[in-house]
């Protein structure tokens, strides 16, 4: 039987916390807007959430030049004035001509959906105000058609954000809020488990040890993150590294192998170097 509690999947950890949060947004009717750092598992939590419910995700990716209104509905005025010239009795209904967002998709579901609205933070500061009664009412006008479009069921809102710009007061008090922590050693034990269940223990603990430590380094650019943890220990599983390997590196202070798929610029590799390059001094 279908629910509308989301308690997590198979191969998504969900921490009681997040539960809660997913909940208590459905509850209320309310968008949930997700923050965290990269690599927690903010868009994937929409997929997840939909998969847990048995429910259909409409995706909707921002970028820097979207506009609040190809959420909602695009007028293709050029593909109309082309078939006008070419005399095509299409151009006699101008709704051939209206192509549907992912809100107005969200909206003309026969059953809820849950619609993601991916890092919303990147468009222009005008952007989530322009969505607010859209939002709020679950309606919005067609103008060229003169039609309200009303939505069937209200859908499950997630919205993520990376902070890249602080967003409105007014959209703010529309929305739940939650923060996804970055997950603890437990927790990320359970998560590499999820994905690597044969993984052996001792390799998993030594990895998990370095990666950790990485991550305290200060000055850091950029902590390496979950999905970056992953792909190192796919690497590490696939060419055969132990967790001796890892812990020899540790105790001779040396930079661990395949770093690549951890430190992902030049500033932090030169720092984690250097540290090390320090830390042998000491030890001597």
């Amino acid at each position: 039987m279908t629910t509308n509690r989301f308690s997590g999947t198979d191969s998504y950890i969900a921490t009681d916390d997040l539960m809660t949060a997913v909940n208590a947004a459905v509850t209320v009717g309310r968008p949930l807007l997700i923050k965290g750092e990269p690599g927690t598992g903010k868009t994937l939590l929409a997929a997840e959430i939909a998969r847990s419910l048995n429910k259909q995700l409409f995706e909707w990716h921002i970028k820097s030049t979207t506009k609040a209104r190809q959420g909602l509905y695009e007028y293709d005025a050029v593909a109309r004035l082309r078939d006008s010239q070419l005399g095509d009795e299409r151009v006699n209904d101008i709704e051939n001509y209206i192509i549907r967002g992912k809100l107005w998709e969200a909206f003309a579901s026969d059953e809820q959906a849950v619609l993601l609205i991916d890092e919303i933070d990147k468009a222009d500061i005008e952007f989530p105000n322009d969505l607010l009664q859209e939002i709020d009412r679950m309606e919005f006008f067609v103008y060229e058609t003169k039609k309200l479009v009303k939505a069937k069921h209200r859908p499950i809102v997630i919205i993520t954000s990376n902070n890249e710009k602080e967003l409105p007061d007014a959209f703010l008090r529309r929305c739940y809020f939650h923060y996804i922590r970055f997950p603890d050693h437990d927790t990320m034990e359970q998560i590499v488990n999820v994905h690597f269940p044969d993984i052996k223990k001792r390799l998993l603990q030594q990895a998990l040890e370095s990666f950790f430590d990485l991550r305290e380094i200060p000055g850091l650019k950029k902590k390496p993150s979950t999905s970056e943890l992953l792909d190192w220990i796919k690497l590490l599983l696939a060419e055969d590294i132990s967790a001796e390997d890892l812990q020899e590196e540790n105790t001779r202070k040396i930079i661990p192998k395949l770093y690549g798929a951890l430190l992902k610029n030049e500033q932090d590799v030169h720092l984690f170097e250097k540290l090390i390059f320090m830390n042998r001094g000491a030890a001597n």
